[in-house]
């Protein structure tokens, strides 16, 4: 087993050094390093099954998917590292530049607005979060044609955001002939250009991204309201308590800690939002609507600039490991002060 680790990690740096252009020999393609992971994978196993014996076995089971985990997530991802430390532009030939890209980074004025961008964006999550709840309320009571509204209340989310962008953001929303800009006009707004302005463009990239996900926060609370123990809400009609007291007192205490994973699920995905500022905006005005991942996209697209758009994603990647695990404490922390 250690000398298939040892062999393994000879191969990983002469090929990681070649393609550096650290030394004069190697291997030609990345192929020799998957002939040496396979070997690795193979006498891990025999290892196992030497070294534990009936216990070894049982481990065998869970080998192809500890192999599988090791060659989609976390070589790729250390393979990432690595092509962040690189100059490479799609026109030129790969040179190894150490943390240059990183200092360029922490000089980039746009990925710092884009940074910024996404602290209001995840900030109007918990604005989808009162709509979403108070949905939520609305078609968990008794009032006629529910089904109905909730079937319709869910289209959004049977929606990709790509036709979201499309439907709404380049057509009912254009500011010439657009259905939205029309309606603007008559209700007194001269130039009703959604997307011109910086702020006008930000709020409408929010509103594009809440009318799509907000059916998502909508279907989990009522998925928890509807789980919840009728005996408690009839205790509390019994003692007396207001509509308003026993949402208070019971209904959202209970829903804590549905409504908080809801959020941290809703906060991952605001944390992935590209797609429509790609589609509408291309991160305009001046970069007001951009997030980190569409700036990202344009660096890979645009400048076709393959080291330095790496460098922003692993930091990135970073930077929301570190907030969610964060996140996760508080989050935990605060149901269990609460309840």
């Amino acid at each position: 087993m250690a000398l298939a680790t040892a062999g393994l990690a000879i191969v990983a740096l002469i090929q990681i050094f070649h393609a550096a252009g650290a030394i004069g020999f190697g291997f030609s393609t990345w192929r020799p390093l998957l002939y040496a992971y396979i070997l690795w994978g193979v006498a891990l196993g025999v290892g196992q099954v030497l070294t534990r014996g009936e216990e070894g076995y049982r481990a065998l089971f869970l080998l192809p998917a500890l192999l599988f985990t090791i060659a989609m997530v976390v070589f790729p991802t250390l393979f990432g590292f690595y092509i962040a430390t690189l100059d490479w532009n799609l026109s030129g030939t790969p040179k190894f530049n150490g943390l240059a890209n990183f200092w360029q980074m922490l000089r980039d004025p746009f990925y710092s607005n884009a940074l910024l961008n996404m602290v209001f964006y995840v900030l109007a999550v918990f604005v989808e979060y009162v709509i979403a709840f108070g949905l939520a309320l609305l078609l968990n009571a008794q009032i006629r044609a529910r089904k109905f509204f909730r079937v319709v209340f869910l289209l959004p989310l049977m929606l990709s955001p790509v036709a979201v962008s499309w439907m709404i953001g380049k057509s009912l929303m254009e500011y010439r002939f657009g259905p939205a800009a029309t309606l603007a006009r008559k209700l007194g707004w001269e130039n009703p250009a959604f997307f011109a302005s910086p702020w006008s463009a930000k709020i409408s990239i929010m509103l594009l991204d809440a009318w799509t996900f907000i059916p998502f926060l909508m279907i989990m609370l009522l998925a928890g309201l509807q789980a919840m123990p009728r005996d408690v809400l009839e205790a509390a009609k019994v003692d007396g308590a207001s509509a308003w007291q026993t949402f208070w007192g019971v209904t959202f205490p209970l829903m804590l800690p549905v409504s908080v994973t809801a959020l941290i699920l809703r906060i991952i995905f605001k944390l992935k939002l590209a797609d429509i500022v790609i589609t509408v905006t291309s991160g305009g005005p001046g970069g007001a609507t951009d997030t980190v991942t569409s700036f990202i996209f344009r660096e890979y697209r645009d400048r076709s600039n393959v080291g330095y758009g790496t460098m922003l994603a692993m930091v990135y990647l970073i930077i929301i490991i570190v907030f969610v695990t964060l996140l996760l404490k508080l989050a935990s922390r605060f149901v269990r002060n609460v309840t």
